[in-house]
């Protein structure tokens, strides 16, 4: 196998040279194969020349030379061609182990002629090199470059012994029965993916059957699939000599496999069942996209009609046939879409948007005509993801275009190739034409039903997906700048958000949808900022509009204010989602305080606006956690503190999904001292009493708070309770707190009526 060194310094040209040698040869051959047929091979056919038992038996071995001659035409064209098939890869993986060399040099790194990566002390002083000399982490950064250049010259040798196979076997007569036995190959080929494919297909079938395979066997699928998972004509060869059946049993065995190993086996079958998966979602890519050619479409339709089609539209019809067979007993049955979307969630590569949204209609067509074929008995399988619905919707949060089509409720596609659904309804929805979404049903003396802990978990990272336009939020990560959205992901968001709250039901939003559905809310801050403060026309708040709003290539929610506190409501069960959206609320009304003017104008207006804003907001959001603490917790107090743990100022990890607002804003924050778990308590213990307005103005302490910090660096002087200087910015700050106190009252009485406290 070759070595950094010799990656770096072969000259990939002799290659091409070599091919055009082969070429050579194929020419040589060709020119003798004419005069061959006419002046040799031509006399034995019978005529007055020669005629009889001799010219029988000469014509016999003269056929056979001529074919010897027609196969190494074929043969030596085939070489040439993998020759170049081999330098167009190994030009391209060079590319890629100079650019991992040069990822390290940028990092600081010396890369030695062996590929080995050490810290380039002469690019910084001395000081700095005795402290990074002295880095404990110094060695694992070394390692951890070279282990970067290491993975990219491997892929180089797995390249190369995917060659290797070819050349080997493009030799060897693949027909005895055309010309001589042994003799040339006239059934070669020039592609090395393909003589790659060939020697590996029988291996996974015997794998796919329960057999046992030799560990060099092993190894080498483990190597055909590493270097070939993304080559389209690998994939579908592959899939196409397996079939569905056997893909599924594939997966089936490598997971089994999987379960029992450890050590380095462990992690070699797990690589294979990684780039199973890639080959899968390599295979099936459609060209387009499925906004402009949905599956179902004209468009997509003539595709499949198409010869490039012919591979998906075959795997897919057997498909349809083998995921709803039973791969399992029938007291525990295992369905064949089960085990094919638990093999899918493997893959690190996206797969295709037209792909997924036909496999999210496939999964729920199946469900359909088979009623309960989801449901999970006892255990289950281990690995499995026994709900392929909802494991499906999981690939498609990978994939956030594939998501947001998929739910769109407007469609996809114009004119002949529009074609609708009504995915977000029937999976979001409850009673009559929405999912009823499969249980976990144990037997016994009876049959017992229980909710599926992981039930809808794709669903909801699918529509935090789809509503955003990026990939569900890890642990910690931040939000970005919000939107902008587009008319589809603002669709997705007030769909989502109008039928949650179908019959004033936005309180109740199922646990696992919480956290997603609450990252999606908090990146429509703006949108919800002006729907809180009931601002202006184009959100028609607080009744709301039936439509979104679209401004060019911009688009946001129109959505009551009444449902959208509820729903509010609702995704704040989750002590970590009101969290995140009470700071990104607050942070948000306080980044449009820093764009009032310096001075608080006329009647004091320029600054009295934003600070009602502010004010008509944190009413709000203090009466949903609130509401949440005082109808649903027994410590009212202890509640309160579990949620202010994930705030801002919180001792633990960032808060999941917090927007990057402006910098201003977060400075005014950061000097902030009033804590909002505080204002929440307050306005949760006179809850009781909300029927009397007095009440209403319970917890508007950190609001105060805030106006007073972004007053102080406006330049006024809070503490000048006389105003002795005449400054009448002052009496603009005065009036920003009865603006905001009055907004805050009108807020908490709204929350009154919406969540029904009256």
């Amino acid at each position: 196998m070759p070595s950094y060194h010799e990656v770096m310094t072969t000259d990939l040209s002799s290659l091409t040279a070599a091919a055009r040698k082969w070429d050579d040869m194929a020419d040589a051959f060709h020119k003798v194969e004419a005069p061959y047929k006419a002046d040799v091979h031509g006399i034995s056919l019978g005529g007055p020349l020669w005629n009889g038992f001799s010219a029988q038996s000469a014509n016999a071995r003269f056929d056979i030379t001529l074919k010897e001659l027609q196969a190494a035409q074929k043969e030596a064209k085939a070489v040439a061609s993998l020759l170049r098939d081999a330098h167009t890869d190994f030009v391209e993986l060079k590319k890629r182990v100079e650019q991992a060399r040069d990822d390290a040099v940028k990092a600081g790194m010396r890369v030695s002629d062996q590929g080995a990566c050490h810290f380039d002390f002469s690019k910084v002083s001395r000081q700095e090199a005795y402290t990074i000399h002295h880095d404990p982490e110094l060695h694992e950064t070394e390692r951890s470059w070279t282990a970067h250049i290491d993975a990219a010259v491997k892929a180089v040798c797995d390249a190369d012994e995917g060659v290797r196979i070819a050349l080997n076997a493009v030799v060897q007569d693949s027909d005895p029965l055309h010309g001589m036995p042994g003799g040339f190959n006239a059934g070669a080929k020039g592609d090395v993916e393909a003589y790659e494919e060939e020697a590996v297909h029988d291996i996974a079938k015997r794998i796919a059957d329960g057999k046992q395979v030799s560990a060099d066997e092993l190894k080498e699928l483990q190597r055909a699939l590493r270097d070939n998972h993304d080559d389209k004509a690998f994939g579908q060869l592959l899939l196409h000599d397996l079939g569905p059946h056997a893909t599924i049993k594939l997966g089936n065995e490598l997971g089994e496999r999987l379960g029992d190993a450890d050590g380095s086996a462990r992690l070699q079958l797990a690589e294979m069942e990684r780039n199973l998966a890639n080959t899968l979602a390599t295979a099936t890519a459609v060209p387009g996209s499925v906004k402009d050619a949905p599956p179902g479409s004209e468009q997509f339709k003539a595709w499949l009609a198409s010869k490039d089609g012919t591979f998906y539209r075959e795997w897919t019809e057997s498909m349809k046939k083998e995921g709803t067979k039973n791969f399992g007993p029938n007291t525990n049955p295992l369905y064949g879409y089960q085990a094919y979307v638990s093999l899918l969630q493997h893959a690190d590569t996206d797969f295709d948007d037209q792909f997924l949204y036909d496999m999210g209609d496939q999964v729920i067509k199946a469900e359909k005509d088979h009623p309960g074929i989801f449901t999970m008995w006892g255990p289950g399988h281990k690995g499995i993801e026994t709900d392929a619905v909802d494991g499906v919707l999981d690939l498609m949060s990978r994939n956030p275009d594939a998501a947001t089509a998929f739910f769109d409720p407007d469609g996809n596609g114009t004119g002949s190739d529009h074609v609708g659904n009504d995915h977000l309804a029937y999976l979001l929805g409850s009673g009559e034409g929405s999912r009823d979404w499969p249980k976990n049903t144990i037997t016994g003396f009876g049959v017992t039903d229980f909710d599926d802990p992981t039930s809808r978990m794709g669903l909801g990272r699918a529509l935090e997906a789809a509503a955003t336009g990026h990939e569900p939020l890890n642990e910690g990560e931040s939000g970005g700048r919000p939107g902008p959205h587009t008319g589809a992901q603002a669709r997705v968001m007030q769909n989502t958000i109008q039928i949650l709250d179908d019959g004033a039901g936005g309180e109740s939003v199922h646990a696992n949808l919480q956290k997603p559905l609450g990252h999606a809310l908090a990146d429509y801050v703006v949108d919800n900022h002006s729907i809180l403060a009931e601002n202006g026309t184009k959100y028609g708040s607080p009744e709301g509009k039936e439509g979104i709003w679209t401004e060019g290539d911009e688009a946001g929610i129109t959505v009551g204010k009444d449902s959208l506190m509820r729903v509010m409501r609702g995704v704040s069960a989750d002590d970590q989602t009101y969290a995140l959206l009470q700071d990104t609320q607050r942070m948000y009304a306080l980044e449009q305080l820093t764009h009032a003017p310096e001075s608080g104008g006329t009647s004091n207006d320029a600054w009295k606006n934003p600070a009602r804003d502010l004010g008509a907001v944190t009413g709000a959001m203090n009466s949903i956690g609130s509401d949440v603490i005082f109808d649903e917790r027994d410590g009212k107090i202890s509640a309160a503190n579990d949620m202010a743990k994930y705030a801002y100022h919180g001792a633990g990890a960032p808060i999941t999904g917090l927007p990057v607002l402006g910098d201003t804003a977060q400075r005014l924050v950061d000097v902030a001292t009033y804590e909002w778990s505080k204002d929440v308590i307050a306005a949760a213990e006179s809850k009781g009493q909300e029927q009397n307005s007095d009440h209403y103005a319970a917890g508007i302490s950190g609001t105060y708070d805030m106006i007073d910090r972004w007053a102080e660096d406006r330049g006024v002087d809070i503490h000048d309770e006389e105003n002795k200087k005449r400054d009448p910015n002052w009496d603009a700050w005065q009036a920003m707190r009865d603006e905001a106190k009055q907004s805050y009252s009108a807020s908490r009485g709204d929350a009154a009526v919406n969540l029904g406290w009256e």
